[in-house]
């Protein structure tokens, strides 16, 4: 019979961390391992307050399941059993992780992928004044691709710091819904001057409606209005990307199961993150062959990481060591 542990983890972060809705020092984690005989699967989710998760609520989620999970739940079954979120995340990634070592084998040849190869990965620039922001800039500056966090106003001023003092990165800016309608006619043209190649969630997901039918000067990705394939409808004509989580998703069945829907209707695909452990990223890392854009940084804005971790060198990230995951 499997044997489910929990384990309650804060990792420090190497600053403090700043996005729209606010601030942040350490990354609250739950990891959920399963025992069966010889083999143990691990997976990690990050329980977003956004979506209304916490470390607790979550680990009541995971509770919840145990007496099924343990008498041996598929990974089918628990689609059905836990809601799309980060508790489902935890798990899935889990059963992924155990079948493969007791299969001998890595999950990208159970999940009929093809051999995952090394990835380039954003790097995220928190929320900032545009002074340091442009220190931010300037420190990374050798990194191909930036990531900003922005909240409205004052974000020209903080993309073109960020660009005098990165002139040679390709610049993504992610608004975590933190700007208003009448913005995007005043921001896009100026960002597309400054070399702004796409915008992440400029509007409250409930606001998007002011998106439909509109075409902008830079693409626009849904990230906190897209969560699963049930959403994609609803994103057509509106956005021209989705962000794919796996903690928004509920784990890496449905992230694989939205990419390949998403692909089949004409969205462009980022795989992003929470900020978490090179064991969150990892199961990440099989949908970068789908992405146009991988942003799987959350290690690198953490004090430190597991070991093993995951191979980061610059922004290039390595698939994951066995011992790690997969």
């Amino acid at each position: 019979m499997r044997r489910l542990e929990l384990r309650r983890e804060a990792w420090p972060l190497r600053d403090t961390f700043r996005i729209s809705r606010g601030a942040r020092r350490e990354a609250a984690v739950v990891v959920a391992e399963i025992a069966d005989g010889a083999a143990r699967g691990r997976g990690e989710c990050v329980p977003y307050p956004r979506y209304g998760e916490s470390v607790d609520s979550v680990s009541a989620q995971i509770e919840s399941v145990r007496p099924a999970f343990e008498a041996g739940m598929a990974r089918a079954a628990l689609q059905e059993a836990l809601p799309p979120g980060a508790a489902r995340n935890a798990l899935d990634c889990a059963l992924w992780d155990l079948e493969a070592k007791q299969a001998g084998v890595p999950v990208w040849q159970l999940a009929g992928l093809a051999p995952p190869e090394a990835a380039l990965t954003a790097m995220t620039l928190s929320l900032d004044t545009p002074e340091n922001m442009a220190v931010a800039a300037a420190a990374n500056a050798a990194r191909p691709l930036l990531k900003l966090k922005v909240s409205g106003a004052g974000d020209l001023a903080r993309v073109r710091a960020v660009r005098d003092n990165a002139p040679n990165s390709r610049l993504i800016v992610d608004a975590n819904e933190g700007w208003q309608a009448a913005m995007l006619d005043e921001f896009l043209p100026a960002l597309a001057a400054l070399g702004v190649e796409l915008v992440e969630q400029p509007l409250p997901a409930a606001a998007d409606d002011a998106l439909a039918g509109r075409a902008f000067v830079i693409p626009l990705c849904a990230d906190e209005a897209c969560h699963t394939r049930a959403d994609l409808a609803r994103l057509a004509g509106r956005y021209q990307l989705v962000n794919i989580k796996l903690d928004k998703a509920g784990g890496l069945s449905e992230a694989l199961a939205l990419a390949r829907a998403a692909q089949a209707q004409g969205f462009g695909i980022m795989v992003g993150c929470m900020i978490g452990t090179s064991l969150a990223m990892a199961p990440a890392l099989l949908l970068a062959s789908f992405a146009d854009y991988v942003d799987l940084d959350g290690p690198l804005l953490l004090a430190r990481d597991r070991t093993p971790g995951l191979d980061y060198r610059g922004s290039t990230v390595e698939p994951p060591p066995p011992a790690l995951w997969g």
